[in-house]
């Protein structure tokens, strides 16, 4: 083990990819849902993706690919309870759904169990830190860690910057993400962190294009692809992050920065 116990709150699809890479990385993981049906299949999948990734890694060698998947899932245990066991917790990385209120009530209930030194972290793509943080006693220790999905392949980890963030606490992230073998970059907390507030309304602008029949679907992404040196289009890549999920972003980005133009949701966003 490097020393870390980290948990990891939400037990979908990127708290599985974040506790994998967080495990195969020699680091001791609890993950946590309150459902364990979500618990089950979490760790099932992790299963199946470190089956692939040892396939790659010791091909040829059976004995080498059975001992790192034994190992890597024997550092990963599940609770549906975050609150008992953040007593033995260095840091938690909170990757539940996007809503505040929800977040608030688990860092509420986490802030009053965790000893001073735990770190809090939130895996949040467009709510803002600070206000996650709000309602915690440990502001200088509460950061932002956003992982991208797949977590496993994806190199990027943005960690985000409150006013409030401790020089220390800074570097504790900045270190767990080299050991994560991330490439970390870090931001301030704005809307978008730097990705989605570059991706999003990008996105939302070739949708409005679209709209105004300035070229079609298949020639927005082809001059994108061609012309830009993109891997796939602007409207492709819209389709594979989640229509529903751009919405959100751009309807909470909206609410809050109203006379901000690139926030605004397409009409044919909104009518999906």
């Amino acid at each position: 083990s490097r020393g870390i116990n980290a948990e990891y709150g939400g037990g979908g699809l990127m708290g599985s990819g974040i506790a994998q890479v967080a495990a195969q990385t020699g680091h001791k993981v609890t993950l946590v849902d309150l459902d364990e049906k979500v618990l089950a299949s979490s760790t099932s999948r992790i299963s199946k993706s470190l089956a692939r990734v040892a396939k790659k890694k010791f091909a040829g060698d059976d004995e080498g690919a059975k001992g790192f998947v034994d190992t890597t899932m024997g550092a990963i245990s599940t609770s549906t309870s975050a609150v008992s066991v953040v007593k033995e917790t260095d840091l938690v990385i909170e990757a539940i759904v996007e809503n505040m209120a929800v977040k608030h009530k688990l860092f509420s209930e986490l802030d009053g169990a965790a000893p001073d030194n735990v770190i809090f972290a939130s895996n949040t793509s467009s709510l803002p830190i600070e206000e996650i943080a709000s309602v915690t006693n440990r502001k200088d220790r509460f950061g932002g860690l956003h992982f991208f999905n797949p977590v496993p392949m994806m190199k990027l980890l943005e960690i985000v910057r409150t006013p409030q963030l401790s020089e220390a606490t800074l570097d504790q992230l900045k270190a767990f993400g080299k050991a994560m073998g991330k490439t970390s970059v870090v931001c301030s907390d704005s809307p978008g962190f730097i990705v989605n507030r570059l991706l999003v309304p990008n996105l939302a602008e070739a949708i409005r294009m679209l709209e105004r029949g300035v070229a079609s679907a298949e020639d927005i992404d082809t001059a994108m692809r061609l012309g830009a040196g993109h891997p796939m289009g602007p409207l492709q890549l819209a389709d594979y992050v989640g229509l529903d999920t751009c919405l959100f972003i751009l309807q909470g980005w909206n609410e809050k920065y109203p006379n901000v133009e690139l926030f605004q949701p397409p009409a044919t966003l909104e009518k999906l």
